[in-house]
C-alpha cells in the first residue's frame, strides 16, 4: 500500500502531469520487457506510447497502391529471373495451358475425356434453350458452346468450371435487347446488337482483369446475388410455360403478374394438351433424375444424360406420331456447320453502339460475377488458388472472340460445373472435349434435332434453373443478418414482379446501400472491465463486465472518415449523457477513454470530429484519453497536432494502462 499513497501523493501534487506518477509511464519507447519490474512498493510500468518516426510519402503511396491493385503480388515469380525465363512466365501468365501442360498424361486425359463427354450430353440440350432465353435460333446457341471453351482452355486457370451460354445471362441479355429491337420484326438488327453486347461484355471483363479492378465486382453482396438468382430461376420457369402448355400468343413480358394472366387466359382455347402430356412427364423424369443423383454421387452421370434421353425420346415419339400435325410445336431447323464470322456484324457506329455497350456491361458483370463465384467455389473444394484477375482476361478474351464467330456471351455454368467436378475431371481439357462433340453435333446431328418439341426444352430449362433457388442459402441469411435477408428478398421481388434488369438494379442499389450503411453508422460500445482480469469489452456482450467509477470507457469499431466522423462524435457525447443520466449516484465522469483499437484509418475530418470531441468535453471538465491508435491513425494525430492538443501523455498503449494510471485519481475521490 505504500506504493499507492506515493502515487496519490504525486497525483495530489500534480494533477495536470500524470508523467510525474511514480515512474508509472516509461519514458523510454524501446524499453524491454526485462526492463519491467514488478517491485513491492511498485506497480507495473505503463509503457509510453511514443511518437512514431515521420513516414516517407512516396513509399506510403507505393504500398497504398500495391495493396489495392497488386495485393498478391503477381510479379514476384519474375524477380531476378534472365530474360528468357520472364518471357516464357508471361506466356505461362496468359496461358496457363503452357504451364499444366507441361505434367499432362493419359491417366489425367482419361478423366478429361469421360467428364467432357459427360457435360456435352448435358450441355447441348441446355444450349437450345438457352438460345431462346436470349430470343436467339437454337444454333447460336452451340456455336456459344463451341468456341469460348476452346478459348478458356488456354487462359483460363480454374480446372473445374464448365463453360457455355447460361440460364440468367440468356435471359437478361433478351430482355434487354428485346426492349431496344423487336427480334421477331428485325431479327438481324438483333442478332447484331446481341454481338456488340457480347463484344463490349468481353471488353468489359477483360479490362477489370487487366486493370486487377476484380474487387470492383465484389460489391455484388451474396445476399443480393442469392435473391438475384432466385428470381432469375423463378421468372425464367414462368418463361418456359409457354413451350410447355403450347401457347402461341404469349406475353412478352417478364413479371410474374402479366405471365400468369396470359397463361390463364389462354387457357380455352390456346393450350395443347399434347404438348402439356409431353412437357410435364420429361419435366417429372428430370426431376426424379435429378433427384437419384443427388442422393448418391456416384450416379452424378444420371442427370446429367438425362436431358439428352429426354430430347431423343421425345424427337422419336414426335417423329413416329407426327405429333406437330396437332399443334405440338418443335424446333423445325438448326443450321448445320460450325460458327460463321461475324466480324463485319458488329456495331462499332452509329445509334446501337452505345446500346450495345450499355447492355454489355451489365450482361459481362453479371456472367463475371457468376463465373468468378463459380470457379472459387470449386477451387476451394479442391485446394488450389484461382487468380481472379486473370480469370476475367480469360472471360473477357473468349467473349470478345465469341463475338467475332456468332456467339453469344459464353459464362461458367454452376450445374455443368458441378457434373465436370463430380465425372472427375483434372484439367480444362474437359472444356476441349465439350467443344469438339458440339463441333460434331453441328456439323452431324444438328438435322436430327427438326422434330424436336420446344416442350422438351421448357421442361430442360425449368428442372436446370430450380437449382438457382437456394433455400438454405435464404434460411441462413435470416439467421445471421436481417438486413441480408431484406437484401435478397428486395433483389427477388424485383426480379418476379417487375423485370430483370429492375431486380438487378435493387440488388446493386441494396448492396450499396447496406456499405452506406455500414460506413456512415458505424458501431460504438460501452467497455467495462471483466472480473478477476486486466480485459476490458462490452458491456452487453458481457453483462459482468464492471463499469470503472468516474471513466466512461468507449470503442469506435470502424474507421473514422468523413461520412460518420459527426455521427462518431454524436454517439460519443450521447454515451456520456446516458452514462451521467444513468449513474447518478456514482462518481462524476472525469475520463472519457476511447479505444481506437478498430480504427485502422482517420481523415481531415476524422481529426475535426476529435478536435470538436474535445472541446466539447473540455467544457464538461471531462478529460480525452485514447488507448491503442494504428501507426497510420497515430501519424495523422502527430501529424495535425491533435497529439500535442490532448498531451502525449493521454495516449496509451491499452485501456488497462490507462486506468492503472488514473484510476487513483477515482479512489481520491
Amino acid at each position: 500500500m505504500k506504493g499507492i499513497a506515493n502515487e496519490k501523493n504525486h497525483v495530489k501534487g500534480d494533477n495536470n502531469n500524470p508523467t510525474t506518477m511514480s515512474g508509472r509511464i516509461a519514458a523510454d519507447v524501446e524499453m524491454k520487457d526485462s526492463d519491467i519490474r514488478f517491485g513491492a512498493d511498485e506497480l507495473p510500468y505503463v509503457h509510453k506510447v511514443g511518437k512514431p518516426p515521420k513516414q516517407d510519402l512516396l513509399k506510403e503511396i507505393k504500398t497504398a497502391l500495391k495493396e489495392t491493385f497488386l495485393s498478391d503480388d503477381p510479379l514476384k515469380p519474375f524477380k531476378d529471373q534472365p530474360r528468357k525465363k520472364k518471357f516464357v512466365l508471361g506466356l505461362q501468365t496468359f496461358f496457363p495451358i503452357l504451364n499444366w501442360g507441361q505434367d499432362y498424361s493419359f491417366s489425367k486425359f482419361k478423366g478429361d475425356l469421360i467428364a467432357g463427354c459427360t457435360i456435352a450430353s448435358l450441355c447441348i440440350p441446355q444450349d437450345i434453350g438457352y438460345a431462346r432465353l436470349a430470343n436467339l435460333r437454337p444454333q447460336y446457341g452451340l456455336y456459344t458452346s463451341f468456341v469460348p471453351p476452346l478459348i478458356y482452355a488456354l487462359m483460363g486457370s480454374s480446372r473445374d468450371i464448365a463453360i457455355g451460354p447460361v440460364a440468367v445471362v440468356s435471359l437478361l441479355l433478351g430482355s434487354m435487347l428485346r426492349d431496344e429491337i423487336d427480334p421477331n420484326k428485325r431479327e438481324h438488327e438483333y442478332l447484331r446488337l446481341a454481338y456488340t453486347a457480347t463484344f463490349f461484355a468481353g471488353v468489359t471483363q477483360a479490362a477489370l482483369g487487366f486493370f486487377r479492378l476484380g474487387f470492383l465486382i465484389d460489391f455484388l453482396s451474396h445476399a443480393a446475388i442469392v435473391g438475384f438468382m432466385g428470381g432469375a430461376a423463378v421468372t425464367i420457369s414462368l418463361q418456359q410455360l409457354k413451350g410447355l402448355f403450347g401457347i402461341k400468343d404469349f406475353t412478352k413480358k417478364t413479371d410474374v403478374v402479366s405471365v400468369m394472366r396470359s397463361v390463364v387466359n389462354s387457357a380455352h382455347h390456346g393450350w395443347n394438351w399434347q404438348t402439356l402430356l409431353i412437357g410435364v412427364s420429361f419435366l417429372i423424369f428430370l426431376l426424379v433424375a435429378k433427384f437419384i443423383g443427388k442422393k448418391n454421387k456416384k450416379l452424378f452421370w444420371v442427370p446429367a444424360i438425362a436431358p439428352l434421353i429426354s430430347v431423343i425420346v421425345s424427337t422419336f415419339f414426335v417423329f413416329i406420331t407426327h405429333a406437330e400435325r396437332h399443334g405440338v410445336q418443335i424446333v423445325r431447323h438448326i443450321e448445320k456447320g460450325i460458327n460463321p464470322s461475324s466480324v463485319h456484324q458488329i456495331y462499332f457506329s452509329g445509334p446501337y453502339l452505345a446500346k450495345g455497350f450499355k447492355i454489355g456491361v451489365v450482361a459481362g458483370l453479371i456472367a463475371l460475377t457468376e463465373a468468378v463465384a463459380i470457379g472459387r467455389t470449386f477451387a476451394a473444394m479442391k485446394d488450389y488458388q484461382l487468380d481472379g484477375n486473370k480469370e476475367m482476361v480469360a472471360l473477357g478474351s473468349m467473349n470478345i472472340i465469341g463475338s467475332m464467330t456468332s456467339c453469344y456471351v459464353a459464362t461458367g455454368s454452376f450445374s455443368r460445373s458441378a457434373v465436370n467436378y463430380m465425372a472427375g475431371c483434372n484439367t480444362a481439357v474437359s472444356n476441349i472435349v465439350m467443344s469438339i462433340i458440339v463441333m460434331l453435333t453441328l456439323f452431324v446431328i444438328t438435322p436430327l434435332f427438326k422434330y424436336t418439341p420446344n416442350a422438351i426444352l421448357a421442361s430442360i430449362i425449368i428442372s436446370a434453373v430450380l437449382g438457382l433457388i437456394d433455400y438454405d442459402a435464404v434460411v441462413l441469411l435470416w439467421k445471421i443478418d436481417k438486413f441480408d435477408f431484406v437484401a435478397c428478398m428486395g433483389a427477388f421481388f424485383g426480379v418476379v414482379f417487375i423485370s430483370v434488369e429492375i431486380g438487378l438494379l435493387i440488388a446493386v442499389g441494396i448492396s450499396f446501400a447496406k456499405i452506406l450503411l455500414q460506413v456512415t453508422r458505424p458501431r460504438t460500445a460501452v467497455l467495462g472491465k471483466i472480473p478477476r482480469t486486466t480485459v476490458y469489452r462490452n458491456v452487453e456482450q458481457y453483462p459482468g463486465a464492471t463499469r470503472v467509477p468516474g471513466v466512461l470507457i468507449v470503442r469506435v469499431d470502424s474507421a473514422i472518415y468523413f461520412s460518420n466522423s459527426n455521427y462518431i462524435k454524436e454517439r460519443i457525447l450521447r454515451w456520456l449523457t446516458d452514462e451521467e443520466e444513468t449513474f447518478k449516484d456514482h462518481p462524476r465522469v472525469e475520463y472519457l477513454i476511447v479505444d481506437m483499437s478498430p480504427v485502422t484509418d482517420i481523415d481531415t475530418s476524422g481529426i475535426h470530429a476529435l478536435e470538436e470531441l474535445h472541446s466539447s468535453l473540455h467544457k464538461r471538465d471531462v478529460q480525452l484519453i485514447l488507448t491503442n491508435p494504428g501507426q497510420t491513425v497515430l501519424d495523422k494525430l502527430h501529424a495535425s497536432h491533435f497529439a500535442d492538443l490532448i498531451g502525449e501523455e493521454k495516449i496509451f498503449l491499452t485501456v488497462n494502462d490507462a486506468i492503472l494510471t488514473f484510476a487513483p485519481k477515482m479512489e481520491q475521490a
